[in-house]
Formats: structure tokens, sequence, C-alpha cells
């Protein structure tokens, strides 16, 4: 069973195809053995995300961990991780429109326990080794931008490289932008970065308890639970290398950004209309 419906892996792997380099066959009589195909690597590489895991669980009689590992290198050192996600970002901004007036941040811990870049001792789970996300999701609540940090990072300093991640993208950004945060950034120094950037808050304050419902924050917590839950590898980080992490966030990004565009695709040629574009069909 394929760890994500054809419907979804097709166009990805149709997008992601254009994006891998050229690798010419250099041996003089052509009788080495021969490269494994790039969609069977790719195809294990989707399933490791969904599932989680060590290399060597997801290697078959087809391709072997260590072909798993060297071309996931061979593709990050290509950027083409980090272009699929700019890519798929685009296009949901040519065909949808990416709401960019109504931003939000906010940090999610998770299990990291063979350490490496971008951990640290987790106060909530006993001093474990973790990491921590920070994540940036427009208004349509899809992720634009992630920063990866140690569990022992207060999300208050991740924010300004957090809200840096729209400057990677080269979008055009509106007037008036808008950034919803919990009260872990109820501080003076948030309002004034806030206010360097020409951003207006929205931060719920501290001592008070207001129901995410009434904020448009859950659009920030339903991007992470579609990280914990959806992906496998992003619940429980297992690479110690800090350009191997950003690449399955950027990889999984893509995926989230890519079914939303599908499904606005379907809704659109379901009613016979064409996306509007920015306009919330939720």
């Amino acid at each position: 069973m394929p760890a994500l419906p054809s419907s979804v892996i097709d166009p990805l792997w149709s997008q992601f195809e254009t994006l891998l380099p050229t690798i010419g066959d250099g041996h003089p009589l052509g009788c080495h053995r021969p490269r494994v195909p790039d969609r069977v690597v790719f195809d294990k590489l989707i399933t490791r995300l969904v599932l989680g895991g060590a290399y060597t669980k997801h290697a078959d009689d087809r391709v072997s961990a260590t072909t798993l590992r060297a071309r996931r290198d061979e593709w990050i050192t290509a950027g083409v991780f980090s272009r699929l996600e700019h890519i798929v970002l685009e296009t949901f901004d040519h065909a949808i429109g990416l709401d960019l007036t109504h931003l939000s941040v906010d940090g999610c811990c998770v299990k990291a326990p063979s350490g490496g870049d971008n951990t640290g001792p987790n106060p909530t789970d006993r001093a474990k080794s973790g990491q921590k996300r920070s994540v940036l999701t427009e208004g349509h609540g899809l992720p634009i931008g992630v920063v990866l940090a140690g569990a022992n990072r207060h999300d208050s300093p991740l924010l300004r490289p957090t809200l840096e991640c729209l400057s990677r993208f080269g979008f055009f950004l509106p007037e008036s932008i808008r950034v919803d945060l919990d009260s872990g950034y109820d501080s003076q120094a948030t309002r004034e970065l806030l206010d360097e950037f020409g951003c207006q808050a929205k931060i719920s304050p501290k001592g008070t308890y207001i129901e995410i419902n009434h904020t448009r924050r859950w659009k920030v917590e339903r991007v992470n639970s579609w990280h914990t839950r959806g992906f496998g590898l992003l619940q429980v980080v297992l690479d110690r290398v800090d350009r191997v992490q950003q690449a399955w966030v950027c990889l999984a990004n893509a995926i989230i950004v890519l079914r939303r565009l599908l499904k606005e695709s379907w809704v659109a040629l379901r009613w016979n209309t064409r996306p509007v574009k920015g306009y919330d069909w939720r």
C-alpha cells in the first residue's frame, strides 16, 4: 500500500522529476551495475517521511539503505527539496492566492532521540533530546516557513528568523499584515520586532485564557498536527544533520500545499467555477 495516494504522489513526482540533476554514465564499457531508478528511490523516501523509521527498515531487494542516503544527499546538494517547496507555493499563489495579510506563528516540540543539529533538552519531556519547529502559516493555514531549533529554545527569539522566511520566496507582501501569536510571545521585545517589520500584533495576553477557535491561531496549530500526525519522520526526528532535517520539512510542506491545491482544483471543477484568488473555501 503506497504511503500517499496516487492522486498526490504522481503530480508530486512529475514536478520533482524536472528538478533532478542530470547524471551521466561515465563508465567506458557501460558494464557497471545499473543505477537504481529515481522513481524507486523517491517512493522509498516518501514512505520513510510518512511512516518514519530507519533507512534499513525501508530498504529491499530493489534499493539499499546506502543508496537511499546517497541519493538523498545528492538531491539535497542540488537543492531539489527546497525548490520543490518553492514551486508548489508559487503555483498555489498564482492559482488560488496566498493570504499574507493574516499570519500565525507558533512552536511545536517533538522527540529527537538521536540528537544532532537543532536539538536540545526538552523541558516538557524530562530533559530528553528534542527539537522545536517554529512554524509560520498564512491565512489559509498553509505552512510558508519553518525554523528548526533545540527544544530548550524559547519561542520568542525564534520569531525573527521565522518571519524572515517570507523573503526566501520573494512574495509581494501586502501593506497591512497581522501576526497572531499566543501568550508565549507576549512581551515588549515581540511588539518592537513586529513594529520593525511593519506588522500589526494580535497577541494573547499572559494569564488570560482565550479559546483557540476565537482567534486565527487554530490554523497554525492544525499545521503542527499535520506535521506530527501525518509524517512520522517529523513526529520523531531521527536525522542528525541540519540540511537533511530541513529537506524533510520542505518535502512535507510541499505535500501539504499540493494536497490543498488539488482540493481547491477539484472544488472548482465540481462546481464548474474557477478558484477565486484569495478566497477561503472552508
